[in-house]
């Protein structure tokens, strides 16, 4: 028998690398002839350069950027030097990570940072560039990273616009750089929203951000302001496109301002590490994350890998920190095991993490 172990990360317990290392343990435990292949795997978001990186050899090289509040940072992004394939997470520059307790503010927050990264993935001598969108602090549909890149916003008097997203709303003109100093670039976005409206990035995920409801209002014209400058200077209009809501509206900035092309995220990493090659060499596949949900038929990692297994005619099982129950979800799941079964709680699920995926691993083989 050979078994798959393909997850995401646990979000604030354990990286998918060491998810997929406790449920082999665990699997061991009972299953000692097995034959099991660990595979990190992520979806866009935070980890998707290291998974990436991982599988294909690659290595990390540091550049100066700023974070999302315009401080002075070292970032790094992925190389891979056989295909001179860089792989930059958003985060890293402008991520939530960056910040400080109470520091979380929208409005001021800007994508300047991951601009600066593309253009040191590009002296770096890329031929493309993988740009994964998660965790993001920002709300400004890009306009940092444009202005990194050379573009220029102009009010109704010809005067320069400051960097504050709120500024947008006097956008009047759009002027683009003298040079393209960007390589070929392909979005992995974890999410489906548009950029605007109630299922767009302002108003599902502002409030994670800091934003008040005034700041969401605010918000939201100055992003509507800002589409409709692109498509009346740029001739080019993304904002129904989903995933252009992806960390903030860089989606819709990526592919206005560097011609990107969208794609799941989810079958971003599967092509780069070919996730299906090895579904289809195994028996049994078991995935998993931390939260099985709503979102996770939007290209999360678990239907993404039971899609590709039930495809290619193979048994899959999730391992999860919790689940909302959701009958399609679950669905697509001979059996899924939650860590937090019976009277574990979710703090206690988050600290025992890896003895529960040991444990929950053992209670899947009796299905095997």
């Amino acid at each position: 028998m050979k078994i798959l172990i393909a997850p995401d990360k646990f979000k604030d317990s354990l990286g998918a690398r060491q998810v997929a290392a406790n449920i082999a343990i665990g699997l061991r435990e009972v299953l000692a002839n097995a034959r099991i292949e660990e595979v990190a795997v992520a979806d866009g978001g935070e980890g998707t350069a290291g998974v990436i990186s991982e599988a294909l050899d690659g290595h990390w090289i540091e550049c100066d950027a700023h974070d999302s509040l315009g401080r002075e940072i070292k970032a790094r992004f992925a190389w891979i030097e056989a295909s001179k394939l860089a792989v930059v997470e958003m985060s890293e520059a402008a991520g939530l990570r960056r910040l400080a307790s109470g520091e979380r503010d929208p409005e001021r927050s800007s994508t300047f940072g991951v601009g600066e990264m593309l253009l040191a993935a590009a002296k770096q001598g890329a031929r493309e560039t993988i740009v994964g969108l998660g965790g993001s602090a920002t709300n400004d549909g890009g306009f940092g990273l444009a202005r990194a890149l050379g573009y220029q916003f102009y009010d109704g008097r010809g005067r320069e616009l400051p960097g504050d997203v709120t500024k947008l709303i006097h956008l009047e003109k759009i002027a683009l750089p003298e040079e393209r100093g960007w390589s070929p670039i392909i979005i992995a976005a974890d999410v489906n929203n548009p950029l605007l409206g109630e299922n767009g990035a302002t108003r599902v995920f502002g409030a994670q951000k800091g934003a008040t409801s005034d700041q969401i209002r605010s918000l939201e014209k100055a992003l509507s302001k800002l589409a409709t400058i692109a498509a009346q200077d740029l001739r080019k209009d993304f904002r129904e496109i989903p995933g252009a809501g992806a960390a903030g509206g860089l989606g819709f900035g990526l592919m206005t301002f560097c011609s990107a092309t969208m794609r799941s995220g989810f079958d971003v990493v599967a092509d780069s590490i070919h996730l299906e090659q090895s579904i289809a060499a195994a028996d049994i596949i078991v995935t998993g994350e931390g939260s099985l949900d709503g979102q996770t038929l939007d290209g999360k990692v678990p239907a993404g890998v039971a899609k590709l297994a039930l495809k290619n005619g193979k048994r899959v099982f999730a391992i999860v920190g919790k689940s909302s129950h959701d009958g399609e979800i679950e669905g697509l799941f001979e059996k899924v095991f939650t860590l937090n079964a019976g009277s574990i709680s979710d703090a206690d699920s988050i600290k025992r993490a890896p003895e529960l995926l040991r444990l929950r691993a053992k209670e899947l083989t009796a299905f095997l």
